[in-house]
């Protein structure tokens, strides 16, 4: 009798059934690496003992950084100095660091990740605290099998002028292979007047990143009225936030052996930071070159090129004054400043401009030289294009 109201119940209230349980680990995997923020993973380790144990096999994961924790915010950032007396082209820049860091510091110190604190797991679970509170080698120490790890910053670490456009993108090793640097002093939109008065003759003149009353070299006035040196401060600043990134990320790359690509990027789309497997393997094996007291990975001697154009109307109505594209290589690497490489470090519209740029019929040439506390930025002068 007893066996019988058992069954009974049974019936009328069946035991619930956990449809997740009957999908394929392989592909619960595929949604997870879909999800890829780190945050709803450590959120999913809630669900089930299932879900705990797979969210660790992950092999893509996004880590977006809440807010950047310095240890010395109350301390202002003072401006670089320059040399004014100095003409740009037959002589050197010395650019001193000590102001430019200031921006740069917060980077290297803590990060940290914020969101609602989670109960602790039993002892061998995922921890579910991961998420809260640690920096992005400690978040990320609970997975095995990263393949392709994006972090992002929630902006960028230059400050900048309001209208001032600056991206760049650095790829390394176990220290600097390229960056390239796109920047313009203001950015606008055509309106529809201005498009149908200049449409034809932006159609001619665009093809060669020139514009009307521009003859595609360098004007004089660029090296006089201090455009350059603002050109060569945006170029260290960048390399210095670049490196600092850099340096950022070694304890990561040593711990994650798995990892096939790397990109640490900021919410403002200022700057990004790529590593391939190729790289990310360089800097395992090679000694990374650093500094401690500044934070950074020292980077090498150095060839810039820099194009320039005074005024650059793109195909879609985007209009930059006072363009500037900057290419960067280690001296002991060989010259490979084609369109395609260097374009293709930028997304749109930015790249169409790169090409464009590349296009003009001069660019300046310089090496930078890099000190404890200054760097040296000696002109080589104009090119031509052949």
């Amino acid at each position: 009798m007893e066996s019988f109201r058992s069954d009974l119940r049974g019936r009328i209230y069946p035991e619930p059934v956990d449809h997740f349980d009957r999908l394929p680990e392989s592909v619960l995997l595929l949604v997870f690496n879909n999800i890829g923020d780190v945050k709803a993973l450590g959120r999913c380790c809630l669900v089930s003992k299932l879900f705990n144990s797979l969210v660790p096999l992950v092999d893509s994961v996004i880590v977006r950084v809440d807010c950047v924790i310095s240890d010395d915010d109350d301390s202002s950032s003072s401006s670089s100095s320059v040399d004014n007396s100095i003409h740009p082209i037959s002589s050197l820049f010395r650019l001193v660091f000590s102001g430019l860091l200031k921006p740069f510091q917060s980077i290297s110190q803590f990060i940290s990740i914020s969101s609602s604190r989670r109960s602790a797991s039993d002892d061998g679970d995922f921890d579910h605290n991961f998420v809260t509170h640690h920096s992005p080698t400690h978040v990320l120490k609970n997975f095995n099998e990263i393949k392709f790890l994006r972090i992002e910053l929630p902006n960028g670490e230059l400050g900048i002028d309001d209208g001032v456009l600056l991206r760049w993108r650095a790829d390394f090793g176990s220290t600097l292979d390229n960056c390239v640097i796109l920047g313009a002093s203001s950015t606008s939109v055509r309106n529809e007047n201005e498009e149908e008065e200049h449409g034809s003759e932006n159609e001619n003149n665009n093809n060669f990143g020139e514009s009307a009353g521009d003859n595609g070299t360098i004007p004089e006035s660029f090296y006089t009225n201090g455009g350059l040196k603002l050109r060569v401060v945006w170029t260290i600043s960048s390399l210095i936030a670049a490196s600092a990134r850099h340096y950022l990320l070694q304890p990561i790359i040593a711990e994650h052996k798995t990892l096939d690509s790397l990109v640490l990027t900021d919410g403002d789309g200022q700057g990004v930071l790529c590593m391939n497997r190729d790289q990310l393997e360089e800097l395992r094996i090679k000694p990374l070159s650093a500094s401690s007291a500044s934070k950074r990975t020292l980077v090498p001697a150095l060839n810039m090129h820099l194009w320039y154009a005074p005024h650059l109307d793109l195909p879609d109505g985007t209009v930059l004054k006072g363009a500037t594209l900057v290419a960067i290589r280690p001296t002991d690497h060989p010259n490979k400043e084609d369109a395609n490489s260097v374009a293709s470090a930028l997304e749109e519209p930015y790249a169409t401009a790169a090409r464009m740029l590349l296009k003009r019929r001069t660019y300046w040439k310089a090496y930078l030289l890099w000190k404890v506390d200054e760097v040296v930025v000696g002109s080589r002068g104009e090119a031509q294009v052949v």
